[in-house]
């Protein structure tokens, strides 16, 4: 019996990636590609989908929202290039959550969970494990200064600042929220894990319920952030 599959994305390039690994296992079937929630409601009122791929951040509707509104909804791989929705896509019991750009190779892995899956799926992986050399440009003193990611320790916010603490010199202060800066390593080892700090997952040493050491400096867990902190720590 092959799995038949649907593809929910507002990207293009993403559907087409998506579909081409779909085509390549034998026991997957394409029943459809749509690029919001409301395309996608219409196919899965209309035939059977075992499995749906489905993009997050969309116009008209979240795919996590999509998620709830259905009564009796097929399983689901979340896809998707902002790593912030990986908690909240975990307690929708997905079974799988991709980030993009999405591999073969762990495009298969979550396949392979498809009809089996239990508990909770593993945590994205960080984008600079499989790329080392994995930089950022940011706009400082009216240059673009380019920042490897893995030279990050933490980065601090100050309202509409941020500075940018890094193991290869002084902070870089860069005219940006925390927030923002948030999303752009949405793809990498890092974790909020107070409204002002971002820190490197690798850069830690220890950590406890109210405080993250890493070398030659503390930092405070908000109490907001700590049950999300000790998911992925724990």
């Amino acid at each position: 019996m092959k799995l038949q599959c649907l593809l929910v994305d507002d990207e293009p390039p993403a559907l087409e990636v998506l579909a081409s690994y779909v085509r390549e296992v034998a026991h997957l079937e394409l029943v459809g590609t749509c690029d919001n929630a409301l395309q996608a409601f219409g196919i899965l009122q209309q035939q059977p989908v075992d499995l749906m791929f489905l993009d997050i951040k969309m116009p008209k509707m979240l795919g996590t929202d999509f998620l709830r509104s259905l009564r009796h909804p097929p399983q689901v791989i979340f896809t998707t290039a902002y790593r912030e929705y990986a908690y909240e896509g975990f307690e929708l019991d997905a079974v799988d959550y991709l980030l993009k750009p999405v591999s073969l190779e762990r495009f298969l892995k979550a396949v392979a969970k498809a009809g089996k899956a239990e508990g909770p799926p593993p945590l994205p992986e960080a984008a600079h494990a499989a790329n080392p050399d994995a930089f950022l440009y940011f706009r400082i003193d009216r240059k673009m200064v380019k920042v490897v990611l893995r030279d990050i320790l933490y980065v601090e916010g100050l309202k509409d600042y941020v500075k940018i603490h890094t193991a290869a010199g002084p902070p870089l202060v860069v005219k940006q929220t925390i927030n923002g800066m948030e999303e752009k390593l949405s793809e990498s080892n890092f974790l909020r894990i107070h409204r002002s700090f971002i820190v490197a997952l690798d850069k830690i040493r220890t950590y406890s319920a109210r405080h993250i050491e890493l070398t030659n400096q503390e930092l405070p867990i908000g109490r907001l952030f700590r049950q999300r902190v000790d998911e992925v720590l724990g």
